[in-house]
């Protein structure tokens, strides 16, 4: 494909159809047919080799990991090419209508050792029992677009402790997590049989499932977040991840806000709709709430075991450009959302590779003699370097992913 001039370009997402998704948000927001027996979970921006998004120029496309290799350093900025060669995020759109696993992120230098151990072992990249399917880390964040719910981090120790105590089936743990702690409780539950899972889970389940049944529960419990997890009447093989709900935070957070998921936090998306972001990998350890791979071991080796007081983030909001930006430790990406009206304009020079999506509204993003309309539900590219206008003749809601500068 020949290279272009263009420094604003048109940027196509794909799909993912995973059972945990919705069943209209997404299609109905990118402008898809929708299948009643499908289900859409995800959205993915980026150039992530499982699902590489398309760039349109002029009358032709090109997968954005081709386009990206054409000229690294002009697409990317030098910086960023030099640091990490690739694009280092991917951008998501998320519908969770039912709970996603319970799930822990690897650090890097975890992640380059699980991955090279799992090669000596002949381990193909595509099994289902691969912990490592590359050598990164997942931080990520997270903007609720909807009244957004997820489990995140181990509990003060004093909240864990009248969990226990309330909650007649699982008193009995009590005295382990006073003698050895979050490690000694959790490794404990998460190395149980099934069938000591069943005995132990069985008469909580047979308990609460009743008054979820008639609406009795309230969201912010976990008796609620318990019972929602039970599959029909199967009694004979409950998820471990029941042990969990009752050891970790449960979050509600509000349309706007967010929050980041470091290395080794234990967490899980349980209801909602969201925007996104992290490091491009696919490295997921599992806990629970799940029919997919567990591997006990590594999961124990690569979380934190200590309390979690959660942090919600509201970003830091310029008035006169629109954009509130949501600050993390994170390197491999920075995510903002701009929030214009027909008297605000939003000025920006990117750092590097951009994504902007539009979530509600419209907009035209101008570049010097460059002109492109950003409906709702569509995304445009920005090369590195590129000094761009985005105005609006009434209202528009984007979400942007960059790299930070620094």
């Amino acid at each position: 494909m020949k290279n272009t001039n263009h420094r604003i370009l048109r940027i196509e997402g794909k799909v993912q159809n995973y059972d945990w998704g919705g069943k209209s948000y997404i299609p109905t927001l990118v402008s898809q047919n929708i299948d009643k027996d499908e289900t859409y979970a995800e959205y993915w921006l980026g150039a992530h080799l499982k699902a590489p998004s398309i760039i349109k120029i002029d009358n032709d496309s090109i997968s954005l990991d081709d386009f990206l290799n054409e000229n690294k350093v002009e697409n990317l900025g030098k910086k960023v090419a030099n640091d990490f060669g690739k694009l280092p995020y991917l951008f998501k759109v998320l519908d969770v209508n039912k709970m996603l696993s319970i799930q822990v992120h690897p650090s890097i230098e975890a992640a380059i050792i699980g991955y090279e151990k799992e090669n000596e072992k002949g381990i193909s990249l595509t099994a289902s029992n691969r912990n490592y399917k590359d050598q990164n880390h997942k931080p990520e964040i997270m903007v609720a677009l909807s009244d957004f719910w997820l489990l995140h981090g181990f509990l003060e120790s004093e909240k864990l402790i009248k969990n226990l105590k309330e909650t007649p089936e699982l008193s009995y743990l009590l005295d382990t997590f006073l003698e050895k702690g979050y490690l000694g409780l959790y490794k404990k539950v998460m190395e149980y049989s099934q069938e000591e899972v069943n005995k132990v889970l069985k008469p909580l389940v047979e308990r609460i499932y009743p008054e979820y049944l008639k609406n009795k529960l309230d969201k912010s419990t976990p008796e609620y977040w318990s019972a929602k997890s039970i599959k029909g009447n199967d009694l004979d093989n409950i998820d471990r991840g029941i042990f969990s709900i009752y050891f970790f935070n449960i979050l509600n957070v509000s349309k706007g806000e967010a929050v980041f998921q470091d290395a080794g936090v234990p967490h899980a998306y349980l209801e909602g709709k969201n925007m996104e972001l992290m490091a491009n990998s696919d490295n997921v350890l599992r806990g629970g709430l799940t029919s997919k791979h567990i591997d006990v071991k590594e999961l124990i080796k690569n979380t934190k075991f200590e309390e979690t007081i959660p942090e919600i983030l509201n970003g830091n909001k310029n008035i006169e450009s629109g954009e509130t930006v949501f600050k993390t430790k994170a390197k491999d990406f920075e995510l903002s959302k701009i929030e214009l009206s027909k008297d605000i304009s939003n000025n920006s020079i990117s750092n590097s590779l951009e994504i902007l999506i539009a979530i509600e509204g419209n907009a035209t993003v101008t570049q010097e003699n460059e002109l492109m309309s950003i409906n709702k539900g569509e995304a445009v590219l920005i090369k590195a370097n590129t000094s761009y206008t985005i105005t609006t003749k009434s209202t528009v809601e984007i979400y942007k992913a960059s790299v930070p500068k620094n």
